[in-house]
Formats: C-alpha cells, structure tokens, sequence
C-alpha cells in the first residue's frame, strides 16, 4: 500500500471525514478505546464509512509509523447517492438501468463488470459497503477507467436499497440459474435494477425473495456457470438491444 492512499492517526482520519475526504474503508484496532475513538466511531456511523476491527499485528503489517490504532484507506473514486442517480436517471428521460453487484469479490472481475456496464449505458453501480471488492487501482485499471466515469454507490443495507427503488418505480430482476426464463424472454425496456451474484454462490437468497423477475443464461456445455462479468455483459448487453428496438 502506498503511503499516499492511507491515512493513519486517530486525529488525521477525523480531519480527513471532516474535510469530505473520501474513504474506501477504516481498519481500526480491536478494543480501542478513548475520547477520540468516540468521536471518530460518531462520524463513522454518520457518514457511513465501511470499518473494519482488527488486530494491531494487521495495521503493523500496512504502517509501522503511529498509527494509534486507526488506518483509513483513500478511495480512488467519489461515491455518489442512490437518492440521487435514479431521480437524475428519470430527469433525462431515461428509464434507470441498475446494476446490483452481490458479493463480486474479485477486483479484476468488478472492473471488468464496470467497463461493460458504462459501455452499455448502465446509470448507476450499486455495492454493499461489506462483502464486495475494494474499489482500487487494480479495479480502475481493469474497468479502463469506467470507474471514473460510472456512478457507483455503495449501501450500508442492500435490502433497504433495493426497496427504496421497487418504491422508485424500478422492477427488480436477478440473473440466476435458479429460473425457468431465459433472458431473452424478460422486458427490460421498463426501470429495472439488475443484481448479478458471485460465481459461487449467485444472488443471495435474501435478495431473490426481492425480485419481480428471474432470468437465466441457458449454458449448452458441460461447464456449469459463466465467468461473472462475461454473464453481465450478455444480460446488458440484451438490455441496451431491446432498449433500441424500443427508440
């Protein structure tokens, strides 16, 4: 880790909040404890800043320079509001396009996910602030830059984000092998928020339960699944056909 992409020091992290700066994630020692954890802990909470507990033996490992048990790691991208790219979606007369990622946990596989989705003229890349790939260089430099250009948010609760937008007018659809309906067969030509899963496990069955629809890539040999971000690309790429079609 570069020194330039971290900030340590219980009094440098919560300046840093203050000033708006924006932050990927904290590590913070396990049983920390004083005034300034408190204070830090509040803004944390009121920015909604992933942290993570961890043992001082982790934080030695990335600084040995004092760090007093806080380390904040620099986002390479600016983080905007869900509240606000669906509204601006519908405000260019656009129906909003979605793109959920569910526990992508592979940087290379994120960013290639993200070039795809700018491509394809997705609105908006929604993660869950836990459980996802950090958003890092290596993720940037798969996505071609698209994770510059691509607004991204990131959600303390999926769930609730995906019930702020069936509430915003959006259908929810996932990609899951766990459906009778091949993509080609669903109407994407309406507001929709696509959730794509990791190759292990697909969407979660939490988030399923969400879903106004379900579709599935139909495989013809022996392989059981598809590498995530080719699997999104085709979902999309349906999306923007039949979007087309629709001018």
């Amino acid at each position: 880790m570069k020194k330039e992409n971290i900030i340590f020091g219980i009094r440098p992290v919560i300046e840093a909040l203050k000033a708006g700066k924006e932050i990927e994630k904290i590590l913070i020692q396990k049983g920390l404890r004083g005034e300034g954890f408190h204070l830090l802990n509040s803004l944390v909470k009121e920015l909604e800043i992933p942290i993570q507990f961890v043992p001082i033996e982790k934080l030695n490992q990335i600084t040995r320079l004092n760090h007093q048990g806080v380390i904040a790691f620099i986002s390479e991208i600016s983080y905007q509001k869900l509240e606000s790219i669906i509204p601006f979606s519908y405000e260019q007369g656009k129906a909003p396009l979605i793109l959920i990622l569910d526990r992508i946990t592979d940087v290379r596989n994120l960013g290639a996910i993200a070039r795809t989705a700018e491509c394809a003229g997705v609105d908006g890349l929604l993660l869950p602030e836990k459980g996802s790939a950090q958003l890092n260089a290596v993720a940037i430099k798969t996505s071609a830059g698209a994770l510059y250009k691509l607004p991204v948010s990131r959600s303390p609760n999926l769930k609730e984000s995906i019930l702020f937008m069936k509430n915003s007018g959006l259908r929810i659809i996932a990609a899951t092998e766990k459906s009778s309906i091949d993509y080609t067969e669903a109407d994407f030509t309406k507001p929709i928020a696509l959730i794509v899963g990791s190759e292990e496990d697909g969407v979660s069955d939490e988030y399923l339960k969400l879903t106004d629809e379900r579709v599935r890539i139909p495989l013809q040999g022996e392989i059981e699944s598809l590498n995530v971000s080719v699997a999104t690309g085709i979902i999309l790429y349906e999306i923007l056909r039949q979007r087309k079609l629709a001018e």
